[in-house]
């Protein structure tokens, strides 16, 4: 039988199972539903990715809790004169001087319709004729013709783009005509998306459901964490029967549980260091090996350049001619 505690004395899960299908049967039966598995399975799945995610507290996000206790003699404790000083605000040093900056709202959305305000006389005084001239739009050139008024194509536009005449507004429809403003039809096999709300049938509002379905929708009973502390270290997870514990294994399981043999003329992967004899160590190489393994030596390019023959064609390359594949390669494209 399964205990479980929960701090004041132990209960029988078996017992407090059996009370609770009885209540709910009663109610079931009496009415045709369970009001109480209803509002149980209505409540949203909660999700277990903080069990194996965090080691500490079981915190929940959300509100202002703390997240360790404070001591009372914390709460009553006075803050050192350091604290009172670093817990100042910032000084402004603008305030009672003539440098303080605009207020927010000339920057936001909400300003008026002058960024700052405009004094008397501006607002009196006339334009120069060279400010009249600056005001001025830039008129198009002489050649320039305009197609339609650009006011329809604005924000501000009438509804039609261009004038509709009468005639194209009374005319009568063509056979043609009807038939290209026809939307495209889907293809006959086209399958809909279903809707997000399924219809349920009547009947199965009203049914109920047996006691082996409601055994069955009962969630698993689990503790706060994903671990059982009703257990020492030790001890299996689920118990495990003395018969199982002294049991044999039988000649066909025993064969089964023989890993797989290697194929006939199976060779290993050769390891990555091998022993490198002693001969080898000693020996030394021929003048053929040497002189093979001598790198080429070039002149280095401060040498070239100041080379006055770096760059003469010998007597025999002035001399030779070039075969008919080279002639005939050298020829250009005709396109």
């Amino acid at each position: 039988m399964c205990k479980q505690w929960t701090g004041q004395a132990p209960v029988s899960y078996e017992s407090s199972h059996a009370q609770e299908r009885k209540r709910n049967s009663k109610q079931q039966y009496s009415s045709g539903y369970s009001l109480q598995r209803i509002l149980a399975l209505s409540r949203p799945k909660e999700s277990k990715q903080i069990w194996l995610t965090s080691f500490g507290p079981n915190l929940r996000w959300g509100h202002q809790d703390m997240m360790w206790p404070l001591p009372k003699a914390a709460l009553h404790k006075r803050p050192t004169q350091r604290l009172m000083e670093l817990t100042k605000p910032k000084r402004n040093f603008q305030l009672n001087t003539l440098k303080v900056n605009r207020p927010e709202f000339v920057y936001s959305c909400g300003r008026n319709s002058q960024i700052w305000e405009v004094g008397r006389s501006a607002l009196e005084s006339r334009a120069s004729e060279r400010v009249l001239q600056l005001a001025l739009p830039k008129n198009p050139p002489k050649e320039y013709k305009e197609d339609r008024l650009q006011h329809q194509y604005s924000c501000g536009r009438v509804s039609p783009i261009w004038n509709v005449p009468i005639r194209a507004q009374t005319c009568k429809e063509r056979p043609r005509t009807a038939e290209l403003a026809k939307s495209k039809r889907p293809h006959p096999e086209y399958v809909p998306n279903s809707e997000v709300m399924t219809t349920i049938n009547p009947t199965a509002l009203k049914a109920y459901c047996t006691m082996r379905v409601s055994d069955l929708a009962r969630p698993k009973s689990r503790g706060e964490r994903p671990f059982i502390d009703s257990r020492s270290p030790e001890e299996s997870i689920w118990k495990v029967s003395m018969p199982a514990r002294s049991a044999t294994a039988s000649p066909r399981v025993m064969e089964m549980a023989k890993f797989k043999g290697y194929a006939d003329g199976y060779v290993a992967n050769r390891s990555v260091q091998w022993p490198v004899s002693r001969a080898t160590r000693r020996a030394l190489a021929t003048p053929r090996q040497e002189q093979l393994s001598a790198p080429i030596v070039r002149a280095s390019m401060d040498h070239v350049q100041f080379n006055p023959d770096a760059f003469l064609v010998s007597e025999a390359a002035k001399k030779a001619r070039c075969t008919p594949r080279l002639e005939e390669l050298s020829h250009p494209i005709q396109r």
